[in-house]
């Protein structure tokens, strides 16, 4: 009997947020089958008007609704094969709930929307006592409420990228004291237009990612970027030491290694994409937006810089905010604002009159503007900073990348430790989605800042509070 019961389907109920927040989740259940109550359905109907993601997710699940139900006949209560869309290998059900079931929940007041999905659950765990009837849900409160009435509840985890944000990729990796004895071997150095390069064979060399940085701290310290690997060999890259004034960018010189690491990911024209994750006062926007400058007014590389973020207040709203589409996102620049004050700064010989002349410059190369429109457009020759990443859905993230055309940088920058969105966690995250996903691509960078380099006192409250 316990081995039928381990082979037997699990029956997932969905709660509505987890059809809003990943309209494919009805395809992700394998072999196990899918019961939606009608008051699921209810919420989706009154979710679907709207320009919002919700309300796009809303209308992409029932649009996957009725195509499974119209590929099955009718019969809702014999239930629908859900492998429709290419998506084969999903073997179960979808079941709506097509009649009135008895239920009582006494201890719990009203005909509320999840009290009501807490009570289809109950009846159909008597319904099926020989099945596991599991509750599906991004709501916190619901699981508590159902563990309360010993209802199996559980989070939607299948858009999670990792269960543990410390096992995220950061980017680099130190190398142990005996690395040279066991490194050493058969290995060539060269220079490449004033680069120095070093090939080097042995165990640690598959482990590597292309684009990662390595570092070596004991005798003779040496700093080096990933170029290429191959089987059990691997192309290092001495990088440039932006800790040296005579190396500054736009007057701003890295105050620790993985800011020194950071800028050679955002003055490196062969990247394309670039991911910087820290907690506050790492820099993560000022080395951004130094390099996007030398690299737009200097160099010329980009026509012109392109800042966008997620508006996601941490307070109350503020309301409807009058003026153009530069001018409504203007509070919620302040970054911007406080990192172009340090950079109009760190030029000591320009005098007055030559600050405001490179100030008023600045602001003709920096356009700011909002994700609402971000849809259709295609950004060439562009330094795209996307700030606050981290409250992006992957889907999200995903609309703002593919905006990138031919010679356009992408520069993403987010504490992971600070999501504001509803539903999203460390784990599920965009940022940590296009970390993992990016990382060894030979056009991509990612490093994680840990130094905060803002002022003793918000170091020690960032350690402390």
């Amino acid at each position: 009997m316990a081995k039928k019961q381990a082979n037997e389907k699990k029956l997932f109920v969905l709660d509505t947020n987890v059809l809003m927040h990943d309209p494919s989740s009805l395809f992700r259940f394998e072999e196990h089958d899918i019961y939606l109550p009608m008051v699921t359905l209810e919420e989706l109907d009154n979710n679907k008007k709207g320009i919002t993601e919700v309300a796009r997710n809303a209308r992409q699940a029932s649009r996957y609704l009725e195509e499974i139900v119209a590929t099955s006949g009718f019969d809702l209560e014999q239930g629908c094969p859900l492998g429709i869309r290419g998506n084969q290998h999903v073997s179960g059900s979808l079941f709506m709930q097509a009649s009135a079931l008895p239920y009582e929940l006494p201890i719990l007041a009203g005909s509320k929307a999840d009290n009501q999905i807490l009570g289809v659950v109950l009846a159909l765990r008597k319904m099926y006592a020989d099945r596991q009837v599991i509750l599906v849900s991004k709501d916190i409160n619901i699981r508590i409420k159902a563990r309360a009435l010993s209802i199996p509840a559980e989070d939607y985890f299948n858009d999670k990228v990792l269960e543990d944000s410390e096992l995220l990729y950061t980017g680099m990796q130190e190398l142990p004291e005996n690395f040279w004895e066991k490194h050493s071997k058969n290995m060539e150095s060269w220079q490449d237009a004033g680069r120095m390069f070093y090939r080097i064979s042995g165990p640690m060399c598959p482990d590597f990612l292309v684009n990662q940085f390595v570092f070596y701290g004991y005798d003779k310290p040496f700093e080096a970027i990933v170029r290429s690997i191959e089987g059990k060999t691997a192309v290092l890259e001495i990088i440039k030491d932006y800790t040296q004034a005579k190396h500054n960018v736009w007057g701003i010189t890295a105050r620790n290694r993985e800011q020194n690491f950071a800028l050679n990911l955002l003055m490196d024209p062969e990247i394309d994409f670039v991911t910087l994750l820290g907690q506050a006062g790492t820099g993560k926007t000022l080395l951004t937006l130094a390099s996007a400058l030398t690299q737009t007014l200097d160099k010329k590389i980009y026509s012109e810089i392109i800042m966008t973020r997620v508006t996601v207040p941490v307070g109350e709203d503020i309301g409807f905010l009058p003026g153009t589409e530069e001018e409504k996102m203007a509070p919620w620049m302040g970054a911007l604002e406080d990192n172009l004050d340090v950079l109009n700064k760190s030029d000591e010989d320009a005098g007055e009159w030559g600050r405001a002349a490179t100030q008023d410059l600045i602001r003709t190369r920096i356009k700011i503007k909002s994700l609402n429109f971000m849809r259709g457009r295609t950004f060439l020759h562009k330094f795209l900073i996307i700030d606050e990443a981290q409250n992006l859905t992957p889907k999200q993230m995903k609309t703002l990348i593919t905006r990138a055309g031919p010679g356009t940088k992408v520069v993403c920058l987010g504490n992971i430790a600070q999501i504001d969105t509803p539903y999203l966690t460390e784990g599920s995250s965009g940022l940590t989605y296009v970390v993992d996903r990016f990382k060894g691509w030979s056009h991509n960078g990612h490093i994680t800042l840990t130094r905060g380099e803002r002022s003793r006192l918000a170091d020690f409250a960032a350690d402390v509070l």
